[in-house]
């Protein structure tokens, strides 16, 4: 049974959001958009909810069909229709299809969602939840509404995934809510994988009602990752100031890129060294690598030191070789599977370069369709949020017809090709990523698309044809050179394709676009000739041996492409959040990017562990694995949602209890002894007593104000000293600035020494804040604080000296005293120049001001000018009625 709780705004008015909660209603002002003041709270009555026309929850056990009327095929039309899609788009491609009796309309994706506020969710009320609409969606709600006055049929054509599922049917609940629907209305659900005429003429006429287990599914992951979301958050924000947040599948994916940062920390590399030599016969050389020494098989490193391979380079130049085995072979490869979304996102990043966020952007586009030059309209690409591996059987045809045509018949399977993936729920078992037409080539759309779009384009178009063609056929040889009684052996192998199956539509002029660099095939069948030529027994002269050091690598870190394999291969999340996971990772600031690596801050790294010390089962990888298994149960109807909920949230709210109740020096000395080496390591003193009590240790530390992290001394508040800051707001202390904060490329910049002050003998240091680079003098203290400078208006900050440094440590000047008020007219550094301050005014000196120029009388009038501004917190003004509510 499934108790709904809606929260929706006056149609009318867009004025009020009402909370429907057993029965009766809350109506609470929202703040004026122009005025910005708050309303009054207020009651409502019985009529009050009864003239918003609000519906008590109700009975969901069979929430979805309420109009019971029999489905009939919807093409050809009976009646008018209105058809309900997400996009602008995708409307105006399907109107072209269908014709006047048909109305195609976007919903501009979810029309409502789970209020952006606490208590949303609520556990303790059979889980009900609190929907909203956001202002945007009245006005497409009551488009919709306004057409169903004159239509006959309501289709509901919305995406064919569990997330389409649950936008057609919010659409139904507020059409409902709004009195929009009768008796006499015909409601449809229909389903359609690409948009071309006939896929969607087809769907029209097998409509079917919304899916209730689809929709049960779509909430309980809508409840779950709620509940993780709003409940670790903000602990988060108590014990970790500046870490915004942790998702479900957001903290599994920050988990695995800092698992592999610690194995890359931990990494001990290990010396070894490989022997390769180049062999002569007659007129022709090749090279080969030593695999046997002493009579014995060798591994990576069981060549480990220089004096080693000193050696084994000396046996094998005293020794004669010939030819001890040959052994040819004969190798298939298969070609691979239709493009899914995760394999789509990952080979887009590999061939392509594209972020996995603008891969999935331009499949939408790909989807939705573009207009043709003969002025159609049409979706190029098939749905492309998919699991499914299959492809239809008159798409099948149409590629092999295609592949027989171009490559010729020896390049057509005698039977067609069929993947399958084991995928829990079929009604989830979309087809594969293929183009709608394969006989539309990527040649045809140059000047339709842009570059980007139809090299993704060309990718799908080429993988789905290579799916449908037979195997490439290679030939192997490995040729075994040794000494005499071969305990000295090399071995050299090369593979020559014999048959290109499927690699012949890559190499297709139409796959341009997404070639890859590849050896010479001519130099490697050459080279396989010479190597096939030598008979067991044949002498060979030795040429030059190569001698060469290398260590063992560490394991690389995760790529966008890699990290979306990984993620699959455990079973975390779905295809479609893939792109959003990544992104949310990078907008908080937990990973960066370089050179399409993933690299985790220090932040990130902070969060991992917190979630891992304190709430181990979410950031255990089988926790979210298992989850979505169970949501699958729930989609295919073998698990009941509500109890599904309620077993994880019974277990993650002790979680949450015990986090709640850990004091912030806990969570200090838990950081301290996860990351010691990272934060101490860079101390230009490895010990670390503080060197300006010489009695207190250096610890880590959490900063009382701001989102702050530095290393300071245990004996605050009677040593104030602090090492380092890591995201520090103390960066910003005594510092003038102008501007947002700077964007930051690293967790940590070391203070760079210029020199001493000659007068004081004090350090004068360069460092960076939020607000970008700063000049220092002094350190801090007991009772001192130094003075600092900003510096963001120099461009080459490394070109700072000494002398430079105590020049701009010299501002602000004070030029003397106002005549007014006799408050002190500052001059200042600014961006582009200088700039004056008196009091909370502030302005800027013209660029052609110089320094000397400026005097106190100049200041004083460009400050009465009308080109000044406020700086400085505003004065609080008098306590308005209903501040305490809004």
């Amino acid at each position: 049974m499934l108790t709904n709780t809606a929260v929706f705004q006056n149609s009318s008015t867009n004025e009020a959001a009402l909370e429907v909660l057993n029965g009766s209603a809350t109506i609470t002002k929202q703040p004026s958009k122009k005025t910005g003041k708050p309303k009054k709270k207020v009651e409502s009555t019985t009529a009050a909810a009864k003239s918003a026309k609000i519906q008590t929850p109700q009975d969901m056990s069979k929430p979805i069909q309420r109009h019971k009327s029999k489905l009939i095929p919807m093409y050809p039309p009976v009646g008018k229709s209105v058809v309900v899609v997400e996009s602008v788009t995708k409307a105006k491609v399907i109107q072209g299809y269908l014709g006047n009796m048909y109305e195609v309309m976007p919903s501009y994706g979810h029309v409502r969602d789970l209020a952006a506020r606490s208590g949303s969710v609520r556990p303790d009320e059979d889980f009900s939840m609190v929907w909203e609409v956001p202002p945007n969606s009245w006005t497409h709600l009551k488009s919709i509404k306004v057409a169903l006055g004159g239509a006959d049929n309501l289709i509901l054509a919305s995406d064919p995934d569990r997330e389409g599922e649950a936008i057609a049917w919010h659409i139904l609940e507020m059409l409902q809510q709004q009195d929009a629907l009768h008796e006499n209305h015909t409601v449809t659900r229909v389903v359609f994988h690409e948009i071309t005429e006939a896929s969607i003429k087809r769907a029209l006429q097998a409509p079917r009602e919304i899916d209730e287990n689809l929709v049960h599914a779509y909430l309980g992951r809508r409840a779950l990752d709620y509940l993780i979301g709003f409940n670790i958050s903000p602990v988060l924000w108590r014990k970790l100031p500046g870490c915004r947040s942790a998702g479900r599948v957001q903290s599994a994916a920050l988990s695995l890129i800092n698992d592999r940062e610690s194995e890359i920390d931990e990494f001990k590399p290990q010396e070894y060294w490989t022997v390769n030599a180049e062999f002569k016969s007659k007129s022709f050389a090749f090279s080969a690598h030593l695999t046997h020494f002493d009579s014995k098989k060798l591994n990576q490193l069981s060549i480990s030191s220089d004096l080693q391979a000193k050696d084994i380079d000396k046996m094998v130049n005293s020794e004669k070789f010939l030819v001890v085995a040959s052994k040819t072979s004969n190798a298939r490869r298969n070609p691979p599977t239709p493009y899914i979304t995760s394999t789509l996102q990952q080979d887009a990043a590999y061939r392509l370069h594209f972020p996995t966020s603008y891969t999935m952007k331009l499949a939408q586009k790909l989807y939705e369709g573009v207009q043709l030059p003969d002025g159609k309209a049409v979706g190029l690409i098939t749905y492309m949020r998919t699991d499914g591996l299959h492809i239809s059987d008159e798409a099948v045809e149409e590629i092999r017809s295609l592949v027989s045509e171009r490559y010729g018949a020896e390049y057509v399977p005698e039977t067609a090709r069929k993947y399958f993936k084991k995928v829990k729920n079929a009604q989830e078992a979309h087809e594969a990523i293929r183009p709608t037409d394969i006989r539309r080539f990527p040649s045809m759309l140059v000047g339709i698309l842009d570059e980007d779009a139809l090299k993704l384009y060309t990718l799908i178009w080429s993988r789905t044809a290579a799916c449908q063609m037979t195997p490439a056929s290679l030939d192997q040889i490995q040729l075994d050179v040794g000494n005499a009684s071969e305990s000295i052996v090399f071995r050299s192998s090369l593979s020559r394709v014999n048959f290109r199956g499927y690699k012949a539509v890559y190499e297709d002029v139409e796959s341009e676009a997404i070639k890859l660099k590849e050896n010479d095939a001519n130099d490697r069948d050459g080279s396989y000739g010479v190597l096939d030529s030598l008979k067991e027994g044949d002498s060979l002269s030795l040429g030059e041996v190569e001698v060469k050091q290398h260590h063992t690598q560490p394991p690389p870190r995760y790529s966008e492409g890699s990290l979306v394999k990984k993620l699959e291969e455990l079973g975390i999340g779905r295809p479609s959040t893939y792109a959003s996971t990544l992104k949310v990772l990078q907008d908080r600031d937990y990973v960066t990017v370089k050179s399409r690596v993933l690299y985790p801050e220090f932040r990130g790294r902070m969060v991992s562990a917190f979630l891992s010390h304190y709430f181990s089962e979410v950031a255990d990888y089988s926790f979210t694995a298992d989850m979505e298994t169970e949501l699958d149960n729930v989609s295919a109807g073998m698990t009941e949602w509500k109890g599904l909920i309620r077993d994880y949230w019974t277990r993650f709210d002790s979680h949450c209890t015990t986090a709640k109740s850990v004091h912030i020096h806990q969570v200090e000395k838990m950081l301290e002894k996860t990351f010691g080496d990272f934060l101490f390591d860079s101390l230009p003193n490895k010990s670390r007593t503080c060197p300006s009590c010489n009695e207190g240790t250096l610890i880590f530390k959490v900063s009382k104000v701001g989102a702050g992290y530095f290393l300071g001394c245990n004996k605050h508040p009677n040593c104030k000293y602090i090492a380092k800051t890591l995201y520090g707001e103390d960066d910003l202390v005594g510092v003038e600035h102008d501007g947002p904060p700077a964007p930051r490329d690293s967790a940590v910049f070391e203070p760079k020494l210029l020199g001493l002050n000659p007068g004081s003998g004090e350090e004068v240091s360069l460092r960076r804040g939020p607000y970008g680079f700063y000049v220092q003098k002094g350190d801090r203290g007991a009772g001192y604080s130094p003075k600092r400078v900003s510096v963001t208006h120099i461009k080459d900050v490394d070109a700072i000296t000494l002398e430079d440094a105590l020049e701009i440590l010299k501002f602000p000047i004070t030029l003397g005293k106002h005549p007014k008020d006799k408050k002190p007219v500052l001059l200042r550094l600014a961006k582009n120049g200088f700039s004056l301050k008196h009091g909370a005014r502030m302005v800027s000196c013209p660029k052609s001001w110089k320094q000397n120029d400026i005097t106190l009388e100049k200041a004083v009038t460009l400050l009465a000018g009308s080109k000044t501004s406020q700086c400085g917190r505003p004065k609080k003004g008098p306590k308005l009625e209903g501040d305490e509510e809004a």
